[in-house]
This record gives C-alpha cells, sequence and structure tokens, in this order.
C-alpha cells in the first residue's frame, strides 16, 4: 500500500500532461505516506480521483453517465486486481524463498507454486477481458481503445519514472543481488 500515494501523485501529473520526471519523484517523495497524517493521504487520494476522473473524461469526451459508470466499473475492477497483485506477491515470496533454499527446495511446492502462478496469470486476464465487457456496455469502441491506450501509457510510463528497483520495499535487495534466484525481482 505504501506504493499508492506516490503512485496516484505521478499518475494524476501524467495524466494532466504538465509535470517532469523530476518534479513527480520529488513530489511523491515529499508525499511518502509514512510521512503523511490519514486525513491527509485520503485528501490526496481524493484529489487524484477527481483530477483523474476529469482528464479522463475529458480526453474521452465521456457524458456524465458514461463518467459515472466508469468510475463504479473502475472501483469495482481494482479491488478485483489488487487481490490478484496481493497474491502474486505472496506466491513469488515464497516461491523466492524456495529457490533460495538451493539443493533443499521442496520441489513438489516448487510446482505447485508454479502452478498456482500460471492460474493467477489467467486469473487476470480474465479480470481484464471481464472489465472490457463491462466497458462495452457503456462506451463507444473508440472510448473503449482510447482508455486502454491511456491506461497502458500511464503503466508504461510510470515504470520509466520508477527507475530499475523501484518496486523494492526498504529491505529489498536490488536486482541480481547475489543469492536471488533471476525473475523474481
Amino acid at each position: 500500500m505504501m506504493w499508492r500515494l506516490p503512485f496516484i501523485l505521478i499518475t494524476t501529473a501524467l495524466l494532466a500532461g504538465s509535470a517532469t520526471p523530476a518534479g513527480l519523484y520529488a513530489q511523491a517523495r515529499r508525499a511518502d505516506p509514512l510521512t503523511q497524517p490519514g486525513a491527509r493521504r485520503q485528501e490526496l487520494e481524493d484529489r487524484f480521483r477527481q483530477r483523474s476522473g476529469e482528464v479522463v473524461r475529458r480526453r474521452l469526451q465521456l457524458t456524465d453517465d458514461q463518467a459515472a459508470r466508469l468510475q463504479a466499473t473502475n472501483r469495482q475492477f481494482e479491488q478485483q486486481r489488487m487481490g490478484l497483485l496481493t497474491r502474486e506477491r505472496e506466491l513469488r515470496r515464497e516461491l523466492r524463498q524456495q529457490l533460495m533454499a538451493g539443493a533443499t527446495a521442496n520441489e513438489t511446492r516448487v510446482g505447485e507454486l508454479l502452478d498456482q502462478t500460471m492460474r493467477l496469470q489467467r486469473q487476470r486476464l480474465d479480470v481484464a477481458e471481464s472489465e472490457q465487457r463491462e466497458l462495452a456496455k457503456f462506451l463507444r469502441p473508440v472510448q473503449r481503445a482510447k482508455y486502454f491506450g491511456l491506461q497502458n501509457e500511464l503503466r508504461r510510463r510510470m515504470q520509466e519514472l520508477q527507475g530499475p528497483g523501484a518496486q523494492r520495499g526498504p529491505n529489498r535487495r536490488r536486482q541480481g543481488a547475489p543469492n536471488r534466484p533471476p525473475g523474481l525481482e
């Protein structure tokens, strides 16, 4: 959850198209949720939602009804995505622990974890397909395509701004650090 507020601030600025990477990083660092009281964090998240909604509405030329339905759909599918993300993190952590054990790794458990990871990826695709079906109920195909492109652009730009290892927690090693199985960063 610690990544949420910096992500929200950076995404808002990217949607508005008016920020530099250095400025975004500085703003995200200042607004680190660990240094902000809960009320301030909630206020920032609320402003983000409002601002991003305005930007999406303008870029997709949404009606009031479409904007309201998009917001509800986003809430619904965000909960599902967050659940999958949490589970994926747990699976990767356990798989990493097994692989770090080297020769004493539990082969059966590693196989189970890999199978669960594949099922999780299928579930993520199912959620994306369900979201697209729901969006098709109230967005025109061109609006859906623009929205899909906007989401992908934001993810890509976020990754660029975060740089290598940005997903690490405070006590995690860099990618490629000794004794770290490849692909499980």
